[in-house]
């Protein structure tokens, strides 16, 4: 990292952000004390494109992601790791609650304003919200794939190797009104929004095409494994309706969120949605009304951004399941929040779904990475695989719009390719 800010202009783009919102994290990362979250690394990737052109950080971006992970398994290796991981993402779970609340107050005001210069300061302060929720999706994917490593390496070798991980909690959880403030640059680019002034303009970095990050909820999933709250693979029907015990066990899973709110235990409550995240596809319409009947309507938004990180079968599943049960509000905000991967991973998720004969899960993720990102983001998709992405990219698109389809040549057309 010292050698990359060697060669940057540090007052500005993404470095001058990170420098101007955590000086201390920044300086924490320089000395060794802390790793900084994939993100900010990509980032400054994207400041050295813009000050040294693209091909110097594509050489560097390869270099970078594997001194990244060679970081984060020392720094894993340490007692107590599991701990400070599942407080962390606690943490950075409530910061991308905040941002979300931060953005629909925004939108809403942006929607009111009647004065341009009004709405231009806004807009500006929507565009910082945008990104923090970005990034702190970004952050809690990583932290939650390196619990899951933790707790792959940690599992005994009797252990059934299909076991769904659980993610261990503190026990104590910081108060749901007074949000603790991560510290170091793993957290760099998440502002305190009652106290901390903005910069006067976001950075337009010329993006760099970093190689496929792979994570394990690209892998396969799992065969799952019984739990306390959920019924055996070999007792359920092999039709999707609910079989009888759902009633109970959604029942179950409500009473149990309840009795933990009101106690103030949230990361156990929050232990409990990562298990019903990733219950068969069919479970989670019923439990989302019960949650709402309940008062619980903030966990099933929890519940679903958790979703949101399963493989892209299994999301393109519960997003059928969810549509069908009549929940098309859910079934887009978790397509939303599915395709918030970098483009690179999309781009394998969606090969490695074309590969396994899902050829209809594959273009629906790709539709709604197409509706929801720009035709600059679909255009670093092509950089895993062009031959075979270019002509569906371009197909998708014209499923979207003619007008979409044209903005997707173009983007395609500047970085590089014939289209």
């Amino acid at each position: 990292m010292r050698d990359l800010l060697g060669r940057l202009d540090q007052a500005t783009g993404w470095c001058g952000v990170f420098w101007q919102r955590d000086p201390d994290g920044m300086r924490a990362c320089l000395d060794g004390v802390e790793v900084p979250p994939w993100d900010v690394v990509q980032a400054l990737l994207h400041d050295l494109a813009a000050d040294r052109g693209i091909p110097e950080a594509e050489r560097e971006t390869h270099r970078a992601r594997t001194l990244h992970r060679a970081s984060l398994t020392a720094y894993d290796s340490r007692p107590g790791a599991r701990e400070l991981l599942g407080d962390r993402l606690d943490m950075m779970l409530t910061e991308q609650r905040l941002a979300l609340e931060r953005e629909a107050d925004l939108s809403r005001l942006l929607s009111e304003a009647t004065a341009p210069d009004d709405a231009d300061r806004i807009s500006l302060d929507l565009a910082w919200v945008r990104d923090d929720h970005e990034r702190a999706t970004a952050r809690c994917a990583e932290l939650q794939e390196r619990l899951a490593r933790l707790e792959s390496a940690d599992r005994p070798t009797w252990a059934n190797p299909g076991a769904t991980p659980t993610y261990p909690r503190p026990d104590a959880d910081p108060d749901p009104e007074q949000p603790r403030r991560p510290r170091g640059a793993r957290y760099a680019g998440l502002q305190n929004t009652d106290t901390h002034t903005e910069p006067t303009a976001p950075p337009t970095p010329t993006p760099a095409t970093p190689p496929t990050p792979r994570g394990a909820r690209y892998e396969p999933p799992p065969p799952e494994a019984p739990t306390p709250h959920a019924t055996p693979d070999h007792a359920k029907p092999d039709h999707t309706e609910p079989d009888h015990t759902e009633p109970d066990h959604t029942t179950q899973t409500v009473q149990t969120l309840l009795h933990l709110r009101r106690e103030g235990r949230t990361g156990e409550a929050h232990a409990v949605l990562v298990e019903a995240a990733a219950r068969p596809p069919h479970d989670l319409p019923p439990l989302a009304a019960e949650l709402h009947r309940a008062g619980l309507a903030a966990d099933w938004a929890t519940l679903l951004w958790e979703a949101a990180s399963l493989p892209p079968d299994r999301l393109v599943a519960l997003a059928d399941a969810l549509a069908g049960a009549g929940r098309a509000d859910d079934c887009r905000k978790l397509l939303r929040q599915g395709v918030t991967r970098p483009a690179p991973e999309i781009a394998e998720a969606i090969l490695a779904l074309i590969d396994a004969g899902r050829e209809r899960e594959a273009r629906a993720l790709l539709d709604s990475y197409l509706r929801v990102r720009t035709p600059e983001d679909a255009a670093r998709c092509a950089h895993t695989d062009p031959r075979r992405l270019i002509p569906l990219l371009l197909e998708t698109a014209r499923g979207v719009s003619e007008e979409h389809r044209w903005d997707l040549v173009h983007a395609l057309r500047v970085a590089g390719f014939n289209a």
